[in-house]
């Protein structure tokens, strides 16, 4: 009976951490939808195939990576708002000074009205990555300089890393969260600062083969664009970005 009652207790407080949102279930075959791809300089784009495809309205870009710029940023930034798409940008946290990292970001792609910014956080490794801790000032130097929170990308394990260290009070949840998970199915999202997800990363190279299988495929792009679902319909994209 004991047993008993202690599992109930933390099948209880598990189920409040962890949930599986129906926007986790193959969100993307929804084709009400609004689908965001998110290429650097190593991407290839065909612009005339990719317009073929009437879900995708948004590009996020990345712009800088610790204190270097991608070099296709600028000119692929003037291609995407010309043939109407929205537009974001984002920058790869690298160990070193946060604040200096966020100055570079904003100096390379201006403050704008109309840009979604973002923060890539790809490891919890300080050797690799911009630490957590850097991170919170990385945050609040882009809202003292832009008046809006970054979206913050990252994947399961630094999701879990954020939700062990702050909670729904943090800077964290103040950002939307662009979760980067390459399954179908997401059973274990940890909802302890992040109630949902606004953008999920779902296809890349590593479970889209180019000649077999992928979740989702957008003419003019091959296995390794990093694809994305919008939490929400193309409408309401176009109606929140870049909020």
């Amino acid at each position: 009976m004991r047993f008993t009652f202690t599992l109930f207790v933390v099948t209880g407080l598990l189920s409040n951490i962890y949930s599986q949102p129906s926007e986790f279930n193959q969100a993307w075959i929804d084709t009400s939808k609004a689908i965001i791809l998110d290429p650097y300089q190593g991407n290839e784009m065909d612009w005339k195939k990719i317009a073929t495809d009437k879900r995708v309205v948004a590009i996020i870009h990345k712009a800088t990576q610790g204190s270097k710029v991608d070099k296709k940023y600028i000119i692929r930034k003037k291609i995407a708002k010309e043939n109407g798409y929205k537009w974001g940008s984002y920058h790869l946290g690298k160990p070193g000074d946060p604040v200096k990292q966020a100055d570079f970001y904003l100096q390379t792609v201006g403050i704008n009205d109309d840009e979604v910014y973002a923060l890539d956080l790809e490891d919890l490794d300080a050797k690799y990555s911009m630490p957590l801790d850097s991170a919170t000032k990385f945050i609040n130097r882009i809202f003292e300089k832009t008046g809006r929170f970054p979206f913050i990308y990252c994947n399961w394990v630094v999701l879990n890393g954020i939700s062990s260290k702050f909670d729904s009070n943090s800077v964290f949840a103040k950002c939307h969260l662009w979760h980067a998970r390459f399954r179908k199915k997401i059973p274990n999202f940890n909802t302890k600062v992040w109630k949902k997800y606004t953008i999920w990363q779902f296809s890349c190279e590593l479970n889209c083969n180019e000649k077999g299988d992928c979740p989702y495929r957008v003419p003019g792009t091959n296995s390794f664009m990093d694809i994305n679902v919008y939490n929400g319909t193309i409408s309401e994209l176009r109606m929140k970005w870049p909020n």
